[in-house]
């Protein structure tokens, strides 16, 4: 798809509506100067162009022209051309009568109309949704006049505002607990037995020599940053409140190396106000009973055993190598070691998955009764489904549909069933634009999934690809600082990274310097 700017540089706004209708196709934009001088002219030329035009084939375009006051966007799809036009107020009451949402707001409405796709989320393209709901409600708004607000402005279904409020509900008890002198850490460990064939998060498969042969000096070096850290943090009177194993998969270390990375947790940071200890346990082909022992030991309070679906045929096609029996028995035994706090994730529109069959995972996680069950949204890779012509994109709605279908059963039986949604987000390129959504028992929430989400909480980070936030609600700051993202460049380039990692103590002296704890 190609979208051709005249007389304004508002290339992102055009670009996240139209890859709300063409996720996996290449998007190009050209942007061209506007002589207002020529305005009406160029307008009267183009309308007789069109027109003349209108048999010959014409290729697929969105063409958005601003000049005197006046947008207009043209859509060429399939050979066919529609347009709109609206006049831009000079001083705009309200954020809808601005040129970047009149502008978003007409290319929705002609590729709506002309695809007969209706994204569940309307017009609302960010990670983060939830935000834009406690935004409003924090400035006194009812959820009635929110509600109302994102159905007439941004074409929200009811069923999503609904979830949107409902997850806001929950988080914001959690959420008035973050303060500025508190933090959480999170550790990074990029390794998995075997990589998902839909997986698009930096991981290395440990069958591998090379990635073998470094595991050990990366958590070395793991060990390293996190002691460094730790001496980032003293004197400036920060909290630590949750630790959180990520991946990849955690537990694709040994038992020894998983106690090695806890030990260091322990001896360099103080828990003694920790609200939350999790690992991502992952994958049942790298859970036994030694390594939940350390977990055990080291009193992790939270663990995910992740099955993203119970039918063995999709588990096959994905590249998992495990069955949805070893998904049960580990959970089980999990269980009989003394884990309260599970999470389980599934996958909505994995290759080979039915609704049939993704409706019959969701009644078995639900017959487990983890206190946490997360429900993916696919997110599609360029080349998957998707193609240039009409017949493959009505296809592809086709499947949007299908996982439309079996994330609204997932939401349906998991609340009715006790669950609560508490954190909500969206990836780029997912099935229908669709969400990904904790649920959890009542008082089960995964704090770190909220802080993560709703970036008003520090997040201290280690590791390859992990990336450290610093948040500054009284300043209204946030600052990021990348570690190297992969394993390799990170163990290489060790000493960049710690580097990187004095800009912790500087961020805090500049925007909000805290008094020094009493001990």
């Amino acid at each position: 798809m190609n979208i051709k700017n005249i007389g304004h540089s508002m290339k992102y706004e055009a670009e996240c509506i139209a890859m709300l209708f063409f996720p996996d196709e290449k998007i190009v934009t050209t942007e061209y100067p506007a002589d207002e001088e020529e305005h009406e002219e160029l307008l009267v030329q183009q309308e007789q162009k069109e027109q003349k035009e209108q048999k010959a084939p014409v290729e697929d375009c969105i063409e958005t022209r601003l000049q005197n006051g006046l947008m207009k966007v043209t859509l060429s799809l399939d050979g066919k051309q529609t347009s709109l036009c609206r006049t831009i107020l000079s001083e705009p009451h309200s954020p809808y009568e601005k040129a970047e949402f009149v502008m978003s707001d007409m290319i929705y409405t002609l590729l709506s109309q002309a695809t007969g796709i209706h994204p569940a989320w309307g017009m609302v393209t960010g990670v983060r949704p939830v935000k834009l709901f406690h935004r409003r409600l924090d400035e006194g708004k009812t959820p009635q006049m929110v509600a109302r607000e994102f159905e007439q402005h941004f074409y929200v279904t009811q069923e999503k505002i609904e979830l949107a409020l409902e997850t806001a509900r929950h988080e914001a008890p959690i959420l008035r607990e973050v303060t500025d002198d508190t933090f959480s850490l999170y550790i990074s460990i990029p390794f998995c037995p075997s990589r998902c064939s839909y997986c698009s998060f930096v991981s290395h498969d440990i069958t591998s020599k090379r990635a073998k042969d470094i595991l050990p000096v990366y958590v070395d070096r793991l060990c390293e940053e996190l002691e460094q850290i730790s001496q980032k943090v003293k004197g400036t009177g920060l909290r630590l409140t949750t630790v959180y194993f990520g991946g990849g998969t955690p537990t694709i270390l040994s038992p020894e190396q998983l106690d090695q990375i806890c030990c260091a947790v322990e001896q360099h940071f103080d828990l003694s106000q920790l609200k939350e200890y999790t690992v991502e346990a992952g994958r049942p082909d790298t859970i036994d009973e030694e390594k939940l022992r350390v977990l055990r030991r080291h009193n992790i309070s939270r663990i995910s055993i992740n099955p993203q679906t119970l039918d063995d045929e999709v588990l096959q096609k994905i590249g998992r190598r495990h069955t949805a029996r070893q998904v049960i028995d580990c959970f089980e035994m999990a269980r009989r070691m003394g884990f309260d706090n599970i999470n389980m994730d599934l996958i909505a529109g994995l290759p080979g998955d039915s609704v049939e069959g993704f409706c019959k995972t969701v009644d078995k996680v639900i017959a487990l009764q983890p206190e946490n069950v997360t429900v993916h949204t696919l997110s599609i890779k360029r080349s998957a489904s998707y193609g240039e012509s009409w017949e493959e994109r009505r296809k592809a709605l086709e499947q949007a549909q299908q996982v439309g279908q079996m994330v609204s059963y997932a939401q349906k039986q998991l609340m009715q069933s006790g669950w609560m949604p508490y954190y909500l987000y969206k990836q780029r390129n997912t099935l229908g634009n669709l969400e990904n959504t904790g649920y959890c028992k009542p008082g089960c929430e995964g704090r770190y999934n909220i802080y993560i989400m709703d970036e008003t909480q520090t997040i201290l980070a280690a590791g390859a690809g992990a990336v450290t936030k610093l948040c500054s609600n009284r300043e209204g700051k946030l600052e990021r600082i990348f570690n190297y993202k992969y394993p390799f460049e990170y163990v290489e380039q060790f000493d960049e990274v710690l580097k990187r990692k004095d800009r912790v103590v500087d961020f805090f002296e500049e925007n909000r310097p805290l008094p020094l704890r009493k001990d």
